[in-house]
């Protein structure tokens, strides 16, 4: 019986080089595929920039809606940029007629979201200069003037004064409240006002 020879003929190991090649060829293609894919499912969302997102930790969007009535070209409901202020409502609402009475509006006051901005009529203000609403009597923080504020109980010219450098730095009240944050308005002097005031 002849002898079996057991080392492998060239061809034979040919064959396995170049099976072995594959296998390797193959993991390689398939590493890099399964990489490309991760990389791919890593970059898709840095490329969607949602609206949600735009804002800060206090919740605002970076928009601001805000509702321009009275004296106006083109009253209705603006979206302006966080930061606007009430000149840039007015020009978005197409500026103002010409019986506007622009000394009652602080046109470089930062606006707020929500806010309700109207340009009144020149004399459409009462006598005594109060800024209330129809009917109820009660004195609108966010809108009257120094003289309206001093008739409010405990309110001199300062604290007037006070309340009116608040608004213009700060934006509207959001509740009547916030008259606390006014250097000077105690809760004595916010209990005196509750009844009288409103936003």
């Amino acid at each position: 019986m002849p002898a079996t020879d057991s080392a492998p003929t060239p061809a034979r190991s040919r064959l396995r080089l170049s099976v072995g090649a594959a296998v390797v060829l193959g993991l390689v293609v398939l590493s890099g595929a399964v990489g490309l894919g991760i990389m791919r499912g890593q970059a898709q969302p840095m490329q969607s920039v949602p609206i949600e997102a735009s804002g800060d930790e206090t919740g605002v969007s970076g928009e601001l809606y805000v509702h321009v009535l009275g004296q106006v070209e083109q009253p209705g409901l603006y979206v302006l940029d966080t930061g606007a202020r009430v000149v840039d409502a007015l020009a978005v609402a197409g500026g103002t007629l010409d019986d506007a009475d622009l000394k009652t509006v602080n046109l470089a006051r930062p606006l707020s979201d929500g806010e309700q901005l109207i340009v009144p009529a020149i004399g459409a203000a009462s006598e005594d200069g109060s800024s209330t609403a129809a009917g109820d009597g009660l004195v609108d923080i966010n809108n009257a003037d120094q003289q309206a504020l001093e008739t409010l109980p405990g309110i001199g010219p300062a604290l007037a004064q006070r309340i009116i450098s608040w608004r213009e730095e700060n934006g509207r009240f959001r509740a009547v409240d916030d008259l606390l944050a006014v250097p000077g308005i105690g809760d004595s002097v916010l209990g005196g006002l509750k009844d009288l005031v409103r936003v």
